[in-house]
């Protein structure tokens, strides 16, 4: 058994979803040989339905970044070593977070949410963060993501089935402050500070997080005696974590691992 199988991954869920968008990834590093972990988000434990029928949750809405990034650096600090973290959208800028912090072993941002100061080109980014960041709304109201926006931001080029048994299954009330938040001091990155090896992906069909944008996270790291890497898959949208052929995306993903490991 290599030495990084010993490890405990952290997967880091992004906003919208439950954390059980990552059970098929669980049983897929496990038998890898690595101990993992899917916490989900605060006041999230229950599952997709029953917090859908909770809209709006004020539990919920009151939650900031800070709020999860003191959740998550509890996580950490109680297993007794410095994990991978692997994080998925929201889930990608918490893994710059905290890889930032000296927190982990090292870390995968799967289409991650961009940190404060990084723009995209292309308007779909700026028409998909719209509605979530409800800045004409009460911050004290969660946010439900549509069938409809689902559709077409989250699961484009889908089945029709697969979308309505994944929005049946996953989609749950969100924070607007948390999602605000990513526009705050509280998500800067200082690019230009050592890091542990990071890992970048992004999906050639991703409405939301635009490949291009991906790669100028991946690009704004400068530091020279750090490991930043970048991987963009074809035909890939933003729910690829339960897309046809995601064992090819955790597939790369264990074999890097290894091989900085």
């Amino acid at each position: 058994m290599y030495l990084s199988n010993t490890k405990t991954i952290v997967f880091i869920t992004g906003a919208f979803i439950s954390h059980t968008c990552w059970e098929k990834w669980i049983v897929f590093f496990e038998v890898k040989g690595y101990k993992t972990v899917a916490p989900p988000w605060p006041h999230k434990n229950e599952s997709a339905e029953i917090l859908r029928k909770e809209h709006p949750n004020s539990k919920i809405a009151s939650f900031h970044l800070t709020d999860l990034i003191d959740y998550y650096t509890e996580i950490i600090e109680k297993l007794h070593e410095k994990p991978i973290l692997i994080g998925h959208s929201y889930g990608g800028l918490l893994t710059q977070l905290l890889v930032q912090k000296e927190l982990a072993y090292n870390g995968v941002c799967i289409h991650s949410v961009p940190p404060k100061g990084l723009f995209a080109t292309k308007f779909s980014f700026y028409k998909a963060i719209w509605k979530p960041l409800g800045f004409f709304t009460s911050s004290k109201k969660t946010y439900l993501m549509s069938f409809q926006e689902w559709q077409c931001k989250f699961t484009n080029g889908m089945s029709f089935e697969e979308k309505k048994d994944y929005y049946e299954k996953l989609v749950i009330p969100e924070s607007k402050l948390v999602f605000r938040d990513a526009l705050s001091q509280t998500a800067r990155i200082n690019f230009k500070k050592k890091h542990e090896p990071l890992l970048f992906l992004s999906g050639s069909n991703d409405t939301i997080i635009p490949a291009s944008l991906n790669y100028s996270n991946f690009k704004k790291y400068t530091n020279i005696h750090s490991i930043t890497c970048y991987k963009e898959f074809q035909n890939r949208n933003h729910f690829v974590l339960g897309q046809n052929n995601w064992q090819e995306v955790a597939e790369f993903i264990s074999n890097w691992l290894e091989k900085i490991g």
